[in-house]
């Protein structure tokens, strides 16, 4: 028995499968119309919108200062 064998295979560092992220299957995302919070255009969200939430466009949400 190699030393690859015995560690669980071809050298794949001992981990089984490898990357994915985990999101689930990799088809077309679903996304809902809303209008951003801040500045009121219409935009589309890869969510759906709960209400009293405030949503945001790309360049409204990018805008905004990180909390960390």
């Amino acid at each position: 028995m190699s030393y690859d064998e015995r560690r669980g295979g071809g050298g794949g560092g001992g981990y089984r499968g490898g990357g994915g992220g985990g999101r689930g299957p990799s088809g077309p995302r679903e996304s809902h119309e809303a209008v951003c919070s801040k500045c009121g255009k219409q935009t589309t969200v890869p969510f759906k919108p709960t209400e009293g939430r405030p949503v945001y466009c790309r360049d409204c949400f990018s805008s905004m200062p990180r909390d960390r």
